[in-house]
């Protein structure tokens, strides 16, 4: 991460529809890592470029025509920024903060007003700055596609940012939950925030029968899936005939090392969620108002520590989210 330089240049001016933001905060994300190794491909965009993609910042002017915030409001830009609602398409989904368009580690940037939502109020800057990926990523999984209600069960992997808003949310809907870590610690931590059961996968390798043992045999109806390569042999066996895995990441790998007949033969949805859109993220935000839900924060850095927190975030060691105060 040599290349990551703190850098100056000119604050950007609003023109019309666009709006100048104070930053206030950021948070990391696993994607932050990949970035600067141009691990997206053509989707990390041109160098240089300004690294990270959620965050929290205050309206300090804007520009002509605009009318979906004032100066002084506290909004978070999101992640996909042209994507409104409904299904993308490949302009709106290759719109990211942080590759291909320039991200949050600035201490002014100028978005258009389109890809803006107002932050709770009740919520810390560090707090609100979680909320753009990683909270949606689990909203959008839950809740825009898996349709999870009350009396479900769903089964989270890992203890990191997407894992434990899906934890949160899953209690909020109603829905049981089964979380697995590599951490015992980590998993009475879990059990403090609600979650029902929890698995070792280093002391129980073969976790996905364990899974099904714990639901009767049926399975579970839904799945958090961040590991992807390694884990996805395991999800196929804890889920249950009908039942959704969403993909949100490739921790462990990215290749398709199962056998497919499983999902076809059981009928299996197998779902890819790329964090969502912004309609989406006001929906969430409603909810997370109404039932103050608290995003779980492991460690804040400064501005000037970009690097450590990344490396941080490298070693896995982390329990919710880890933020930066700008």
């Amino acid at each position: 991460m040599d290349h990551l330089k703190i850098a100056e240049r000119e604050q950007p001016e609003p023109g019309p529809g666009e709006v100048l933001l104070k930053m206030k905060a950021a948070s990391i994300n696993y994607r932050d890592l990949l970035v600067p190794f141009k691990g997206y491909g053509s989707f990390t965009g041109k160098l240089p470029l300004v690294p990270i993609s959620d965050g929290v910042g205050e309206v300090v002017e804007v520009g002509a025509g605009v009318t979906r915030t004032t100066p002084g409001d506290r909004v978070c830009p999101m992640f996909m920024q042209k994507w409104i609602a409904g299904e993308p398409d490949l302009d709106e989904i290759t719109s990211a903060l942080g590759g291909p368009i320039d991200g949050v580690m600035q201490e002014y940037m100028v978005l258009n007003e389109g890809g803006l939502a107002k932050a709770p109020e009740f919520l810390s800057d560090e707090e609100a700055a979680t909320l753009p990926c990683a909270a949606l990523t689990a909203w959008s999984a839950l809740v825009t596609e898996g349709s999870v209600k009350a009396g479900d069960t769903v089964l989270l992997q890992g203890t990191g940012g997407v894992s434990l808003f899906a934890l949160q949310f899953s209690k909020l809907l109603g829905a049981k939950v089964i979380i697995i870590s590599s951490s015992e610690d980590k998993l009475k931590r879990a059990a403090a925030l609600g979650a029902d059961e929890g698995i070792n996968y280093t002391t129980t390798s073969e976790w996905g029968k364990v899974v099904k043992d714990l639901t009767i045999g049926k399975g579970v109806d839904h799945i958090i899936e961040v590991g992807g390569e390694k884990t996805l042999p395991q999800s196929l066996k804890a889920i249950r005939p009908g039942g959704t895995i969403s993909m949100i990441g490739v921790l462990s790998g990215s290749k398709m090392g199962v056998g497919l007949g499983l999902i076809v033969t059981r009928k299996v949805r197998l779902q890819g969620i790329t964090v969502g859109h912004r309609n989406s993220f006001e929906a969430m935000t409603r909810a997370i108002v109404q039932h103050r839900v608290k995003p779980v924060i492991d460690r804040v850095f400064p501005f000037e520590e970009l690097k450590e927190a990344l490396e941080y975030l490298r070693e896995g060691n982390h329990f919710g989210k880890i933020c930066i105060r700008i």
